[in-house]
């Protein structure tokens, strides 16, 4: 299956966003799939532009590819957006039945956001987007558009 998907990027650590990106485009090239890159600033902005394509009634993606990073820091901002992104977009995946990959990485410093990030170590973005491409399969398997 080919497609069409979203990668939601937040921005807020461009250059592991930039890293998360590629391993997610290399899957979809590797398919013949077809995707646009939609940039937000941070990642609790990604639930929120999530629900707006979904929302939209105009949503031509297949899948959804969800990108960025939370690196803990010295307060407790680290474990809202943790945890209220990750709540978010769970409950949006599951009300509305959406194909979704979520390569958000949450970690304790920028050498562990690397090492998951980087294509030739642990590729997140790849991972993410191999998790979209199956889901999307599995949603149309179950008869849904």
């Amino acid at each position: 299956m080919s497609g069409h998907y979203s990668i939601l990027e937040a921005r807020f650590y461009s250059d592991i966003a930039n890293a998360l990106a590629e391993g997610a485009e290399a899957e979809l090239k590797a398919i013949d799939a077809t995707y646009e890159r939609i940039f937000v600033p941070g990642v609790l902005e990604i639930p929120a532009v999530l629900s707006m394509i979904v929302n939209s009634g105009k949503s031509q993606f297949d899948g959804h590819i969800l990108l960025g990073c939370v690196i803990r820091g010295e307060t407790s901002h680290y474990d809202i957006v943790a945890n209220e992104s990750a709540r978010s977009i769970l409950a949006l995946t599951v009300e509305k039945s959406l194909a979704v990959g979520n390569g958000i990485l949450t970690v304790e410093n920028r050498d562990q956001a690397w090492a998951r990030a980087r294509v030739s170590e642990k590729n997140k973005g790849g991972v993410a987007a191999k998790a979209a491409i199956k889901m999307a399969d599995l949603r149309q398997q179950f008869g849904f558009s």
